[in-house]
């Protein structure tokens, strides 16, 4: 009787101790007894499910049948650990049911639109329970269980892939639900430079598409190449089967839950900031396609700027307002309110050019003057064929008179009047090549820059050049003549309050360029001139005007 007890008191105690082990084995310390599970404990051990135990989401809910298998999965993996078999890239399926259990989230499919902390609206019924673009999503497709450092959250990478993966890029862009779908427009104004902004006004009332701004809000094609197969399979008889959308869709995330990620290169989306630079054309190698269209030969990577160097470099610096470094002495840095507000280049253009050469050497896409009407309304038709008029003829009579002081330099060579006659020289080159409507407040300053510098070599060589101050361009009145009485605004005034007194605003503006008392720089800064009393005393001798 007494071996008998024993054995019966040691097969008592391997049924307990197995006992342990199976319950053990299904503890989150057990998972990070494994030292290459560390980084996936720590992910679950700061989420919101940390106080579920691993195994109640990586196997089904238990029936008799699964908790068996359950128990028979935890055994080995106790002897895959003890015998240092185990992967070291662990991956484990989480089934929908997993999470939509009673006491989970059976009741998430029944809320409806919910509001994400990004501001996201977003929907879970028509996404897990309908097919989406012809495949059935799953829960971990979108929320993501083996990202190291987060854990069943969000992953977005899924959302952009369905959302915007072949359906088209930059300006052409149409994602699915649009924009609006998934983000609400801002509400409240906004400053952007020292303009005030409204999305509503520009996307509701004028129709704006938020592409014509946020034009690099989208970046990347979503490929999914094939060498990204062969970090799971190997089988020839698989990767057979790589162009087969509907088999690979059905059998890896309908399946067997596998995320998006695992086999799409990124595709990201977010706001294009002002401290991230415009980008010029050809300044990256070009990504080849998938497939060369029909007719045309392979195409080739490569890097546009081997041959082509800092094209609309010029444009590009008048437009954010910062110049080459021998060309900014003395001017102040004068962005395009446009590009203060984010516009990127095909903001204004988007008309293809045409020709009947165009299919052989490509197009160009041209500003169009209906991109004014677009953003700013009617009343502005026509201005950007007025704005190039008005540069057009100032940069005739600058031309013209740069002319002059050559003709009077060949007389009287002088060191000093030489420098002033090739700097307005390189202004003016640079403007030409800039042009100037992509920045007509930092253009005017520039013409204005580059006459002084004539009049300084007239003064040295004596010389009588042409005056060109009343040039519209020249004189500050360009706001006034193009943009202000558009839009209703009457300027000049007939009369300003200043010093006291009632002045005679108007009358003066109509002997004298507005530069002569103030500043011309950006949109509505057009403060006094520091040295503007000396004007007034040109007239007023007395100073009377001066004194309140």
């Amino acid at each position: 009787m007494k071996p008998i007890r024993m054995l019966a008191g040691l097969g008592l105690a391997v049924l307990l101790i197995m006992a342990g082990l199976v319950k053990y084995s299904t503890s989150p310390s057990f998972c990070r007894s494994c030292h290459i599970m560390e980084p996936y404990y720590q992910a679950w051990h700061s989420s919101k499910h940390n106080h579920i135990a691993c195994v109640e989401c990586h196997y089904p809910p238990s029936s008799h049948r699964t908790l068996l298998w359950k128990k028979f999965q935890a055994l080995s993996q106790v002897v895959k650990y003890v015998t240092r078999t185990y992967s070291s890239k662990p991956f484990a399926e989480v089934e929908d049911s997993s999470c939509l259990r009673s006491g989970c989230h059976a009741t998430r499919l029944l809320q409806g639109k919910v509001l994400t902390k990004s501001g996201i609206h977003f929907d879970h019924r028509p996404h897990i329970t309908e097919t989406r673009r012809g495949r059935q999503l799953r829960c971990v497709s979108c929320h993501s269980q083996v990202v190291v450092g987060k854990h069943i959250e969000v992953t977005y990478d899924t959302c952009f892939l369905c959302h915007f993966r072949g359906r088209g890029e930059g300006k052409e862009l149409k994602p699915i639900g649009g924009c609006l779908g998934c983000h609400d427009l801002p509400k409240k104004s906004f400053q952007l430079g020292n303009m005030t902004y409204n999305h509503r006004d520009f996307v509701t009332r004028q129709g704006v598409s938020c592409q014509n701004c946020h034009l690099e809000a989208v970046q990347g094609k979503g490929k999914a190449p094939q060498e990204r197969c062969l970090l799971c399979h190997n089988q020839p008889e698989n990767l057979a089967r790589y162009g087969d959308i509907p088999f690979i869709h059905e059998n890896h995330v309908t399946k067997h839950n596998i995320a998006c990620f695992h086999c799409h290169e990124e595709i990201r989306h977010g706001f294009q900031t002002q401290e991230q630079p415009l980008k010029l054309p050809g300044a990256a190698a070009a990504a080849a396609p998938a497939a060369a269209p029909a007719g045309h030969p392979p195409t080739l990577v490569f890097d546009c700027s081997l041959c082509h160097e800092d094209k609309h470099l010029a444009q590009l610096q008048l437009y954010c307002g910062k110049l080459r470094p021998d060309l900014a002495v003395g001017l102040p840095e004068l962005a395009s309110p446009m590009y203060l507000a984010h516009v990127d280049c095909n903001g204004c253009h988007y008309q293809a050019e045409t020709g009947p050469d165009t299919d052989f050497r490509g197009h160009t896409m041209k500003p169009s003057p209906e991109s004014c009407v677009k953003c700013h309304g009617a009343k502005f038709q026509g201005i950007l064929e007025e704005m190039r008029a008005e540069l057009d003829s100032a940069m005739t009579k600058t031309g013209d008179k740069i002319a002059a002081a050559r003709s009077a330099l060949e007389k009287t060579p002088q060191p000093a009047a030489a420098a002033a006659v090739k700097r307005a020289e390189r202004l003016r080159a640079f403007l030409q090549a800039a042009h100037g409507p992509h920045n007509i407040y930092l253009a005017s300053v520039l013409l204005r820059t580059l006459d002084r510098s004539l009049d300084e070599a007239g003064r040295e060589l004596h010389a009588d050049l042409p005056d060109i101050s009343s040039e519209p361009l020249l004189s500050g009145s360009y706001c006034a003549l193009q943009c202000h009485g558009r839009i209703g605004v009457k300027v000049p005034p007939e009369t300003v309050r200043f010093a006291g007194k009632t002045m005679p605003h108007k009358a003066h503006t109509d002997m004298m360029g507005c530069v002569s008392c103030h500043d011309i720089g950006a949109h509505k800064r057009v403060p006094l001139k520091h040295d503007f009393r000396a004007k007034c005393l040109e007239c007023h001798p007395d100073g009377a005007v001066l004194k309140p």
